[in-house]
């Protein structure tokens, strides 16, 4: 499959690995390939980004990319209905936190030199690549591009989609900005 993306893709992949690595995490995870979009500059899904106005607010995504990570990558959602059973999970996180350290449940580890050779793609990063795959598909695009990375991101519950959306970067406003269409036919199976 990679050798059908593009080089902007390409280094969404390797600006993730990067994000994966400088932080400590085990694996490469869907929100290392957001930080890594949103790191480019000159890139169809950096246009996109710009003209839903996210660039202002970049440094509140990767912040709350952080808090999200500390969560051990529960989204809000997610802290909502365990709320909801009476699960308290940022105070959970603080006891955790308060035993083993900051970002203990992470996963990530502080500890240098624990991890040689590659860092693995977690289930949910490869279920993002392959989204994007068959979004190009879809759009009979020929390359996977760093725009269908950013449109997997925004169609795939979790994380990465809930804070997009929360800057108002919705599936539908990027197919809008990328393809001058709503979710049309296209979009809906792509979206599928």
């Amino acid at each position: 499959m990679f050798e059908r993306f593009t080089e902007d893709a390409r280094a969404v992949v390797r600006g993730a690995v990067g994000h994966a690595e400088s932080g400590g995490a085990r694996s490469v995870d869907a929100e290392h390939l957001l930080l890594a979009l949103l790191d480019r500059e000159g890139s169809r899904a950096s246009f996109a980004l710009a003209a839903l106005g996210l660039d202002a607010h970049k440094e509140d995504v990767r912040r709350e990319l952080g808090e999200a990570r500390r969560r051990a990558g529960l989204s809000r959602a997610d802290t909502d209905a365990l709320a909801d059973l009476g699960i308290d999970v940022l105070a959970i996180v603080s006891r955790v936190e308060a035993a083993h350290g900051v970002g203990a449940m992470s996963g990530d580890r502080d500890d240098e030199g624990w991890w040689s050779g590659r860092r693995p793609f977690s289930r949910d990063a490869k279920r993002a690549l392959e989204k994007a795959l068959r979004m190009a598909v879809a759009r009979r695009d020929r390359r996977i591009g760093d725009e269908h990375l950013l449109l997997a991101l925004a169609a795939r519950p979790g994380v990465p989609c809930e804070l997009l959306a929360d800057h108002g970067v919705t599936y539908t406003a990027l197919t809008r900005v990328l393809y001058g269409e709503g979710e049309g036919e296209d979009g809906a199976r792509a979206a599928g």
